[in-house]
């Protein structure tokens, strides 16, 4: 699966308010305030998905699923302003179970090499950007996931600790902890 242009959710795939059932009566603005969301936030969260599982086609797949899980649970939103905040949580939540099966099966412990030709994947596959992949990959989820946040996706902690579920005191212990491996990480790779 992959991501689909700004007229994504594909009309087939998503009910309209009158073809979802009841759930979705009273809330004909599912469709369009989950596509302006998707084509707002949607590349930023393929980014840090990709940064977590090191390949493209997954973490497209773990954003579509997030977007459409959004989608299914917007009538149950009693604050829609909480909708980038419950995705960005739901794709961290996707790409731990994704790394959970690749770890299960054995698969999940090499970065494997960037696949798409664009300007995007020209810099990721740069010597110095793939070493701190490699770094990145070893480090435990958590940890990257605290890195990715704050200084991929430039989110200030009060948030990274709403969408991991800690508190903001463990963002910040948890970051100091990461940098200090990260650091060691790339020292002993060069």
């Amino acid at each position: 699966m992959s991501i689909q242009s700004p007229g994504w959710p594909p009309p087939a795939a998503v009910p309209t308010a009158t073809a979802a059932g009841p759930e979705h009566k009273g809330r004909p603005d599912a469709q369009a305030a989950v596509t302006a969301l998707y084509e707002v936030h949607a590349l930023g969260l393929v980014r840090l998905a990709h940064v977590m599982l090191g390949d493209r086609a997954a973490a497209e797949d773990v954003v579509q699923e997030a977007f459409g899980g959004l989608y299914r649970r917007w009538h149950h939103l009693s604050d829609t302003d909480r909708a980038l905040p419950y995705v960005r949580s739901a794709v961290l939540n996707g790409c731990r179970s994704t790394l959970r099966r690749q770890r299960a099966r054995g698969d999940g412990t090499d970065v494997p090499a960037p696949h798409a030709v664009s300007a995007e994947a020209a810099v990721l596959t740069s010597e110095e950007r793939r070493e701190v992949m490699r770094a990145m990959r070893l480090l435990p989820d958590r940890q990257r996931e605290v890195l990715v946040l704050r200084f991929y996706l430039d989110e200030p902690e009060a948030e990274i600790a709403r969408a991991m579920g800690i508190s903001p005191s463990t963002v910040r212990s948890t970051a100091h902890r990461a940098l200090a491996k990260l650091g060691r990480l790339l020292g002993e790779s060069s």
